[in-house]
């Protein structure tokens, strides 16, 4: 992985983990004077594993409602491998083991997770269209259970290209690599 691909992505994984760090704030509001419980996160991923930039991020730095992991966060991850056709049924088995909170890394993973649940709060962390991939109203008002992050910014090509050309004055050409099937 590059660097400018890793600094990227840790960024992505920051704005998540904001994100969530808000709504597990939110969750336990309600349950100051009480006797703290377990906080269960729900992760659901079309890969086979969680990236290692964001598994660092994630575990190192979510310490919020209470304590760091083991104490009162739980977390319970599904992995659909390559296979998106199994996201429904690990978001449904997320559901039914009554997570607080779902962490949907990807586009076909969010998809799965909105059309199981909703009112589990759902926290997507998408390099796609989030309004495109009908998985939120708009951008300003999302609407539903659904938050988070996405690394869409299609007004930012014109500046991208602006420093492109700066830092590459001769440059005459970009090229730009991109998998019209992929929805991310």
């Amino acid at each position: 992985m590059t660097p400018s691909l890793k600094r990227a992505w840790c960024r992505l994984s920051s704005g998540v983990l904001l994100t969530l760090a808000l709504c597990l704030t939110m969750l336990s509001v309600p349950a100051l004077a009480q006797q703290p419980s377990k906080v269960r996160i729900g992760y659901l991923t079309s890969s086979s594993y969680v990236h290692p930039a964001f598994a660092d991020l994630f575990f190192g730095r979510v310490s919020i409602a209470g304590g760091p992991w083991g104490g009162n966060l739980e977390l319970l991850s599904r992995f659909a491998a390559g296979s998106d056709d199994r996201l429904p049924s690990l978001a449904a088995e997320l559901v039914a083991a009554r997570v607080d909170i779902i962490v949907a890394d990807g586009i076909p993973a969010a998809l799965a997770a909105k059309t199981t649940t909703r009112t589990v709060p759902i926290v997507m962390a998408i390099s796609g269209d989030p309004v495109q991939a009908g998985l939120v109203a708009s951008l300003a008002r999302p609407g539903g259970n659904i938050t988070g992050v996405t690394t869409l910014s299609l007004e930012l090509v014109a500046k991208r290209l602006q420093l492109i050309k700066e830092l590459v004055p001769k440059a005459s050409r970009v090229a730009v690599l991109w998998n019209p099937a992929s929805p991310e």
